[in-house]
């Protein structure tokens, strides 16, 4: 029996498809990677054509060295003159022998983020541009999404006219191009642009690549980009044998410049392209399945298919609902230890799946305090996070001024001009005299060669003096929230306009949210308890660290891999999909968090629980979220016990709450930890339309109100700090004449 009868035959049809465009539409678990191999090896046995004819583009190192092994495995002797290639090392190799074309010479270097931002850093201090105002980050953002569109400085420039801030970005792009070409550098996205360029414009080097690579296939074609489309465009402009595999319902980088309308569009600018469907999954039961098909059937912008298996049906969907996001980490944590404990599974057969990197800190709380092993992936544990270790690095100077680890981590974070040789000559003065860090800034007067840089030591001693005399008579949420406003951290995130930026702000936000629950549930809560408390439970060095450990990670992350059990944490509506996708009423945002909840669906093999609290702390106060949309979207039938039908009361299927849910049910914590009654107003001083004021927020509109049974949820669009929902007992909004 040859290797293709052991494929089934949409997969065979794939294979022996080999002139002409094609588009393998592979659904998850479908076997698509085992296509590609044996379409190479079929090429190369079965149709003579020679290896170096053939390119196979995806996306990773990981991805391309797991694709050369398998190629290497099936083809043999000759595979290793077949390009399996990243599309950032195949745009090298063509620009090492083009790029004089383009004014580079062949050896230029490439630069990374810290090599772009020194560059950036240096233009925008010749253009007088504040930095603190236009982040370093969010123009290096810009530049990158305008080259990932194929838009040069020149474009830019012209479309940014009579727009004062883009043509302020102009002008960075314009110097950031001057300044890498008199270096002979490139950064990562000039690779494929520039590659574009060459092949568009120099028709020797266009017909040298069309004729050597016959044979293009691309995988994970859902994630291409504008300019990754243009690439493969030319290169199979001649042969046209251009062969793209991908899944559109997996399609979950938007945020990163992907473009779905390349696979949507895939015939229209191949008119004779032939489509496959890949819709047997070889990995999920029945019942998992038909959930995932369930919930994705309802997006619009999408291929028709439809998943299926010969797999069992398997269990139907678990989905729990809890009080808090506290019961619903303990309840998943102690039944994955349960279901070990009977020997019934390995800790490695777990993934936990989340919207955000910041909700994984309650799960991990309750790892730790259970002593079962657990891995984050595609992130670090949430006490070793940047932002968190600075932000900790405050609370501990303030509480302890004798720690020098913490003054030094962020004596200079955000940036206030104190460098690391002013630094060094405090230190040195301290040591001389036996003094600690802390008490040697207090003495920088003192200290020779500081210049200007002292008075700014003197507004950073100050600053934390300050800190400690409120610690004395305010909450300790209140002083967190007097760090981050008075520091300016939280300023130069928002000014960076960056995802990573925006996900670092949820940590912080989650950190409040555990400050505040320490708050709560201690009798007489302190800053150096709460630090103990953070300490002991970011202490993991003890856990066994053997490849048995259960995985978290965000549902982004989880894209290619498979678990026999999977958990999705925190199915809210304002969560999953996020509260700004539902505000925003975007019919595309919503369809691509569909996708993303699909991917989550689809990790799974034997056993999918989904899980909801029906309360959970957001910057430090409790907020009430309805079961997400996407769960409602799966047919009752799929789930265990049937869901939960709309018009039966929540608190019929809530778990028992555990007895922290219990004090928070008592008396209901608003933000920076004061405590408050709900009282639903008879009626609001304000209506949709009126401007108010908040204490914390400022001056807004009122866009909404809806009344939510025990108090009125307004949704008020502030002037700085963009749309806010919230309770008006706790929002305590004033009208503004």
């Amino acid at each position: 029996m040859s290797i293709y009868e052991t494929l089934n035959p949409m997969q065979q049809e794939a294979v022996y498809h080999t002139e002409g465009p094609l588009l393998i539409l592979a659904g998850a678990g479908s076997g698509k990677t085992r296509v590609l191999t044996h379409r190479i090896a079929y090429l190369i046995d079965e149709k003579g054509v020679n290896p170096w004819n053939i390119l196979a583009i995806t996306f990773t190192n990981k991805a391309a060295g797991e694709m050369r092994e398998r190629v290497d495995n099936i083809v043999g002797f000759g595979s290793e003159q077949i390009w399996v290639s990243t599309f950032h090392s195949a745009c090298v190799r063509i620009l090492r022998r083009f790029a004089d074309y383009l004014g580079y010479g062949r050896n230029f270097v490439i630069y990374d983020m810290d090599d772009q931002k020194s560059v950036i850093k240096e233009i925008c201090k010749r253009l007088n541009i504040d930095t603190k105002i236009c982040k370093e980050r969010m123009l290096l953002s810009m530049i990158s999404s305008a080259k990932n569109e194929m838009i040069d400085a020149k474009e830019y420039a012209l479309g940014a006219a009579g727009d004062y801030s883009k043509l302020r970005v102009a002008d960075v792009y314009k110097e950031y191009e001057r300044i890498l070409l008199k270096n002979n550098a490139m950064d990562f996205d000039d690779l494929l642009m520039k590659t574009v360029e060459v092949l568009r414009n120099n028709e020797d080097a266009r017909n040298y690549y069309q004729e050597r690579f016959k044979y293009i296939m691309v995988d994970e074609y859902q994630d291409t980009n504008t300019v990754q489309f243009r690439l493969v465009s030319l290169l199979a402009g001649k042969y046209k044998n251009l062969c793209v595999v991908g899944d559109d319902d997996q399609s979950i980088y938007k945020f990163r410049g992907a473009n779905i309308y390349n696979i949507l569009n895939f015939e229209k600018e191949f008119p004779d392209a032939k489509v496959i469907k890949l819709e047997q999954n070889y990995r999920s039961t029945k019942n998992i399945l038909e959930a995932a098909n369930s919930v994705i059937q309802n997006n619009k912008g999408r291929k028709d298919k439809k998943l299926w298996t010969s797999n069992d049906i398997g269990d139907k969907i678990v989905f729990h609902q809890y009080q808090s996001e506290y019961d619903e980490a303990f309840q998943v944590v102690d039944e994955i230890g349960k279901t070990v404990a009977a020997g019934k599974a390995k800790y490695n057969d777990f993934a936990i799946l989340y919207r955000t990197n910041a909700q994984s800190r309650v799960l991990e709380e309750k790892f730790v305090a259970k002593n079962i092993p657990y891995k984050i992936v595609g992130g670090v544990n949430f006490y070793q996070r940047r932002e968190i270790k600075d932000i900790l690095a405050y609370l501990k100077t303030i509480d302890n001024g004798q720690d020098d680890l913490s003054i030094q981590r962020i004596i200079n974070v955000p940036k206030r001009g104190i460098g690391m040789t002013t630094l060094g000559r405090i230190i040195e003065y301290g040591q001389a005299r036996d003094m600690n860090l802390y008490d040697a800034l207090g003495c920088c007067g003192d200290i020779p060669k500081l210049g200007r840089a002292a008075e700014k030591i003197k507004g950073f001693v100050n600053m934390i003096d300050v800190f400690r005399a409120q610690s004395e008579y305010i909450t300790l949420s209140e002083l967190l929230q007097h760090v981050l406003e008075e520091t300016g951290y939280i300023k130069e995130l928002e000014a960076e306009s960056t995802e990573v930026a925006q996900g670092r702000i949820e940590n912080i936000d989650e950190l409040m949210n555990k400050l505040v629950a320490y708050e709560t549930d201690t009798d007489e809560p302190t800053l150096s308890g709460f630090l103990e408390d953070v300490a002991l439970v970011a202490d993991i060095d003890s856990l066994d660290e053997a490849e048995d450990y259960v995985v978290l990670m965000t549902l982004h992350s989880a894209k290619g891999l498979e678990f026999p059990y999977v958990y999705m944490c925190g199915m809210e509506d304002g969560l999953f999909p996020s509260y700004m996708t539902i505000v925003n009423d975007d019919p595309d945002e919503i369809e691509e968090e569909r996708r993303l909840c699909y991917v989550g669906i689809t990790r799974a093999e034997k056993r999918l629980t989904m899980t909801y609290a029906r309360s959970r702390m957001v910057r430090g106060s409790t907020q009430y979220s309805k079961v997400s949309r996407f769960v409602r979207e799966i047919a009752p039938e799929l789930f265990d016990k049937g869901r939960m039908p709309e018009k039966e009361k929540p608190e019929s299927r809530i778990q028992r709450p555990s007895d922290f849910t219990r004090k928070q049910a008592a008396k209901v914590t608003a933000s920076f930890g004061k405590e408050f009654v709900v009282q639903k107003a008879a009626n609001l001083d304000y209506t949709v339309g009126d401007r108010v004021k908040h204490i914390k927020f400022g001056a807004g509109t009122v866009v909404n109100i809806a009344d939510g049974g025990r108090d009125f949820e307004v949704t008020v669009d502030f002037d700085k700090s963009g749309v806010k929902k919230m309770f008006a007992s706790f929002a305590k909004l004033k009208p503004v004449d």
